[in-house]
């Protein structure tokens, strides 16, 4: 049952993100604009819920398979990307890179506040 319920919060971020753009007009994703909403709304509440890791388990384990549509449909795309390359290339590069620096810092401040660490600016 806590993975149905968590199931049940991801969809209702979901929706929440796809009523905020339609309403809007923003350039963005609704899954994304759903996604920020669970994240601001599990830093005001002080952590995660068990109900949603439970639920998002699954989901993480099928993530593979969740992407595979959107890579298959570039393949229909080629044409159309023809003098995009470089543009891509270096957005998937920086991307990345962003996305790994990103990554790295969360995990040294989380990791340093767990641990006591002097060197963390916010430790007393």
């Amino acid at each position: 049952m806590p993975a149905l319920r968590g199931f049940l919060w991801l969809l209702g971020f979901l929706l929440t993100g796809e009523i905020l753009v339609t309403l809007t007009g923003l350039p963005v994703s609704a899954g994304v604009v759903g996604m920020l909403l669970l994240t601001a709304w599990l830093l005001l509440h002080g952590g995660g819920f068990d109900d949603i890791a439970a639920a998002a388990q699954p989901l993480i384990a099928m993530l593979a398979m969740l992407i595979m549509p959107g890579v298959v449909g570039v393949f229909f795309l080629v044409d159309e990307l023809a003098g995009q390359w470089t543009a891509i290339l270096a957005a998937l590069v920086g991307g990345t890179l962003l996305s790994v620096l990103t990554t790295l810092w969360l995990m040294r401040r989380l990791m340093a506040k767990r641990h006591g660490d002097p060197r963390d600016p916010g430790h007393d």
